[in-house]
């Protein structure tokens, strides 16, 4: 008898195991699609979060193109934040996000860097002076057509009356990171990335800042997204928004509230 009370726990122990998470466990995990550009201030703030609301923050950074796709295609993710608002607004349209959440959570600045070291500023309202410190070397951009950054930086080039002169030499990359990376490894001579990105990587060198009549107003668009279940994705928007949260954005080069 002693021997069938002992195999009947071991039973009742194995299929407790095997047993799915319950509903309440399951609730305190996040998934969060994000620009590449945020990750330093991105990561501080998830984990803020999760040890105030002891949950579990997974982040997926790429550019906000291909994350706004993947949203699309079906992506598991709860929360959105994109690097501009027109990737926001085409899941908006197609009612992918809860639009009484969204919200700007942050702004940027354009800049153009190089690999570190003694280089004297690039003026960018002379002509010549770009494709000059260029010469025959790659500028590294995030994807012109598609990715926030590079949108940005080609518009911005346009502006200056810059972009036909370096269009053959621009190197594209499917995200800001990337370009940065490019830079950093000396494999392009210059890079056009945001400000936040040039603080957070000590091997490159800011050579200009881009006039911010020269491009829209870089925006990071906040949402929680359609297929999110239960009320901690509209938690973790309403820690973004806090005081000790703006300190982190601001301490990682962001502007908050956004102007």
């Amino acid at each position: 008898m002693a021997r069938v009370l002992a195999f009947v726990r071991l039973l009742l122990l194995g299929l407790a195991l095997s047993a799915p998470a319950p509903a309440a466990a399951l609730a305190r995990e996040l998934t969060v699609f994000a620009a590449a550009s945020l990750k330093e201030a991105l990561d501080a703030l998830a984990q803020d979060f999760e040890t105030k609301a002891q949950a579990e923050v997974t982040i997926s950074y790429a550019g906000s193109s291909a994350l706004a796709r993947q949203i699309s295609h079906g992506a598991p993710a709860d929360v959105f934040i994109s690097a501009n608002a027109a990737w926001m607004d085409q899941l908006e349209r197609d009612n992918l996000i809860l639009r009484e959440t969204r919200f700007d959570l942050a702004s940027n600045r354009l800049v153009l860097v190089s690999p570190a070291g003694a280089a004297s500023p690039i003026d960018l309202t002379d002509r010549a002076a770009l494709p000059a410190a260029l010469g025959n070397g790659r500028l590294a951009m995030a994807l012109v057509d598609a990715v926030p950054a590079g949108i940005y930086g080609r518009t911005a080039l346009e502006a200056l009356g810059l972009w036909d002169q370096v269009a053959p030499q621009v190197a594209q990359t499917d995200n800001v990171r990337a370009a940065l990376a490019l830079v950093t490894l000396g494999a392009a001579q210059l890079g056009v990335v945001y400000a936040t990105d040039s603080r957070a990587e000590p091997r490159v060198t800011v050579r200009a800042v881009f006039p911010e009549d020269s491009h829209p107003v870089i925006r990071y668009s906040a949402a929680v997204t359609r297929s999110a279940t239960g009320p901690l994705a509209k938690a973790f928007l309403d820690h973004l928004r806090q005081p000790s949260s703006f300190d982190i954005l601001r301490q990682q080069g962001f502007v908050v509230p956004v102007e």
